[in-house]
């Protein structure tokens, strides 16, 4: 064992050392699929259209009313907190505000869309799914390379279908190729395990959890252990060499039905369990499996991304009762007919990730209200037992259709970005201050340490916590974000505003994104004239502080 530990560290101090002039010797990417026939171009708003006829079909089907739209300012708070992982800046919302344009949602998603905010944010979202949340062993797996790899490719708009096989067909140094950790990940403790990535490769780029096959035949699908060892061994050529992450083409993939046993274990060819004509004439190497994987006859692979882009928007998948990479095949489910349509509008556009976001915002599903009119102002205690019950039926199943905006509390990182936005008046971004961006992210990842992450599954359901609550109320940071300095947000609105009223308004732009009601403004007012020897500063910190633990700033709605 330690001659394998001294010959690892001995291959590493290379790999090390070529690192530094990877960019010179960088091997060729894997090769572009050739196209296929021209896309059908059509607008964003014909594609959403589509969807739109569709959710209405399942509404008459059920005899579900959907919600009313929402005001613009809620669904621009939806877009910033879904595609820049905090609340838009008081700044954003004044020129917001400004822009009369009949359409001007429409172009706020697409100039949101090339901010560097969202290839930033957007790359650790998906990263969770790709190479999932902990950092691993630095010396053969750079998360934050692969991170910063993804970013990158989608500031330049690179096609997701390019991404994904540039990922599974990688070949290179970690350090220097930032898609090449896709394939590190799998390596801990020395050994490497191919099947974390088939896992990972089903889950994130089909939708389907197969991995329950890893050791037997799946109890409750189709899935058989013969296919998971089938995928599993298009991985198993994989080494680690002075050049780094390559396939040895005379490499076999065995498994030994136990770790103890002295033979050789049984011989796997890399094999596909559907569909082996995608997988071209050239033989069984990774740069297969990325064809057969992203193939534009390969269903899955549309649905699956068009499922996870739908949940990182609503919060929730398209199917609420099941995780986000558990889809079932292809036609067995008429009602995920929805996802096939932005499947296939995403296939016809050159799989354009920043297309399928746009049509998505554009639908109507995206841009109603959390509030029913069913449920609105309902008295409750003045219902019966069984009026009680309708009620929560006709809910769940409106719900259920996405005739409704559904409520879903901010991950941690919304959470915190959002409170460290509502610091300031001005937009904090790549454009910020040095020192301005360090506190952000030195706050930020503390905070999440603090508050609890969620990890790769993230977009399950989650409850809030006594702690949670106590490190929002309680916490040095709270009492950081709302002091009433000149330099932050609190101190600032504090001073310039002309009146009470004026401060409670601006307060509320800057938290909640949106303007108090008569009722809220003159409950303020009057604690306000109630305490005449308190200071404005004060009585501004105060505020901040009851909006930031407000139940309405941890949620998206």
């Amino acid at each position: 064992m330690k001659r394998q530990w001294s010959i690892l560290w001995a291959i590493l101090v290379v790999v090390g050392v070529l690192a530094l002039t990877s960019a010179a010797t960088r091997p060729p990417k894997p090769r572009d699929l050739p196209s296929s026939d021209p896309p059908q171009v059509t607008s964003v708003q014909t594609a959403a259209a589509q969807v739109d006829a569709e959710l209405a079909r399942l509404w008459a089907e059920r005899e579900v009313t959907p919600a009313p739209v929402a005001d613009d300012l809620t669904i621009l708070r939806r877009l910033s907190l879904a595609l820049h992982g905090t609340i838009p800046s008081l700044e954003e919302i004044r020129r917001f505000e400004a822009d009369d344009r009949a359409d001007r949602l429409d172009h706020w998603v697409a100039g949101m869309l090339e901010d560097q905010r969202f290839a930033d944010y957007f790359a650790e979202r998906l990263a969770r799914a790709y190479v999932g949340v902990e950092e691993g062993q630095f010396v053969i797996f750079r998360r934050d390379r692969f991170k910063a790899w993804l970013s990158g490719q989608l500031a330049d708009h690179v096609p997701y279908d390019q991404i994904v096989r540039e990922m599974i067909a990688a070949e290179g140094v970690w350090t220097g190729d930032g898609e090449v950790n896709f394939l590190t990940a799998a390596f801990a403790n020395g050994s490497f395990d191919p099947s974390k990535l088939t896992a990972r490769t089903t889950r994130a780029f089909l939708g389907q959890r197969i991995d329950c096959a890893q050791c037997h035949d799946h109890p409750f699908d189709h899935w058989k252990q013969s296919e998971f060892e089938g995928l599993t061994a298009f991985y198993g050529k994989l080494a680690l060499t002075p050049a780094g992450v390559v396939d040895r083409k005379k490499k076999q993939y065995r498994i030994k039905e136990a770790e103890e046993s002295d033979d050789e274990g049984r011989l796997v060819e890399p094999a596909v369990p559907f569909s082996d004509e995608w997988c071209g004439d050239e033989g069984r190497t990774r740069f297969e499996l990325a064809a057969w994987i992203t193939h534009a006859e390969n269903q899955r692979f549309e649905r699956a991304i068009a499922n996870r882009v739908w949940a990182l928007m609503f919060g929730e998948p398209f199917r609420q009762d099941r995780p986000v990479d558990d889809l079932p095949d292809p036609d067995v489910d008429p009602d995920l007919r929805t996802l096939d349509l932005l499947g296939a509008d995403f296939r016809a556009h050159d799989c354009d990730l920043r297309r399928l976001i746009r049509v998505i915002a554009s639908t109507q599903a995206f841009r109603m209200s959390s509030v029913h009119p069913e449920t609105a102002n309902v008295d409750l205690e003045a219902l019966s037992d069984r009026e009680v019950d309708e009620l929560r039926t006709r809910f769940e199943l409106t719900e259920e259709t996405w005739g409704v905006f559904p409520l879903v509390r901010l991950r941690p990182e919304q959470v915190i970005g959002s409170m460290l936005q509502a610091t300031y008046i001005h937009t904090v971004d790549q454009n910020s201050h040095l020192l301005t961006r360090f506190l952000r992210f030195a706050r930020e990842n503390n905070f999440v340490e603090q508050f609890g992450d969620p990890g790769v599954d993230e977009l399950q359901e989650r409850v809030g916590t006594i702690p949670q609550a106590l490190l929002r109320m309680n916490g040095n940071l709270s009492r950081e974000l709302t002091e009433p300095n000149p330099f932050l947000a609190t101190g600032r609105i504090a001073g310039a505003a002309s009146t009470p009223e004026k401060m409670i308004e601006t307060a509320y732009l800057v938290c909640l994104t949106r303007r108090p009601t008569p009722q809220e403004t003159e409950f303020f007012v009057k604690l306000w004239n109630d305490e005449p020897r308190r200071n404005r500063n004060s009585v501004a910190q105060d505020l901040y502080w009851d909006l930031f633990n407000s139940p309405e700033f941890s949620w998206n709605h």
